[in-house]
């Protein structure tokens, strides 16, 4: 299988790209970033890209499985208007090309409470952007939905927090569905979800990726 990826400079990416380089069953892997990420492979080709022109490499946008892990929090993008285009712009045109192109997979790392009729801006983006994708009608269309991440090493100090937190009150028996979920495992989730799930659209939940 010839994987496509965009997000492979963030934590998840990161670690599904290396995942994806080691397994026999992904015979290419396709990154699209927007600075070099300092991988090295036999099996890897980066492109190096403008996020605002996709159509510009849309040639380059042909593979088996596109992998979306492209996302960000507003105190990184630094405005609404940021972050609405990473989160949604960017991935919902290289879903257009993707569609056009004859990829049939899409694997999309969304977010816990992902709704488009969400309060909550983060959550309505993230919603709105599995609606748009899934009218595209890909053969199969792959969505998780995790809850808090635990990334190694953060250098984020709510997110150390949160996970101290959280890591207290499942101790106690407390929020148990809520427990960090490490980047490296729902990478190895993902990476996996295409080789047993049959066409059609998919939507794996927080409370049910730890034993997917």
């Amino acid at each position: 299988m010839k994987a496509l990826i965009i997000g492979a400079t963030g934590a998840t990416g990161r670690d599904l790209v290396n995942l994806l380089l080691q397994d026999p069953e992904y015979t290419r892997v396709i990154s699209f970033v927007r600075r070099p990420a300092g991988i090295v492979h036999s099996k890897l080709t980066e492109h190096v890209i403008d996020f605002s022109n996709l159509n510009g490499v849309a040639a380059y946008i042909q593979g088996d499985i596109w992998f979306s892990c492209l996302g960000t929090t507003l105190k990184a993008a630094g405005s609404k208007e940021e972050q609405w285009r990473i989160d949604y712009e960017i991935p919902l045109t290289f879903a257009h090309i993707a569609r056009r192109n004859g990829v049939s997979t899409v694997v999309l790392l969304s977010s816990y409470g992902a709704s488009s009729e969400s309060s909550v801006v983060y959550l309505k983006i993230k919603g709105q952007l599995e609606e748009q994708i899934a009218g595209l009608t890909f053969d199969r269309y792959i969505i998780f939905r995790p809850g808090h991440l635990l990334r190694i090493n953060t250098d984020r100090p709510v997110e150390r927090l949160t996970t101290g937190l959280l890591a207290l009150l499942n101790g106690l028996r407390m929020f148990k569905k809520f427990r960090p979920l490490p980047t490296h495992m729902l990478a190895k989730k993902m990476a996996r979800a295409p080789k047993f799930l049959a066409k059609g659209v998919h939507v794996i939940e927080l409370e049910e990726i730890f034993g997917f």
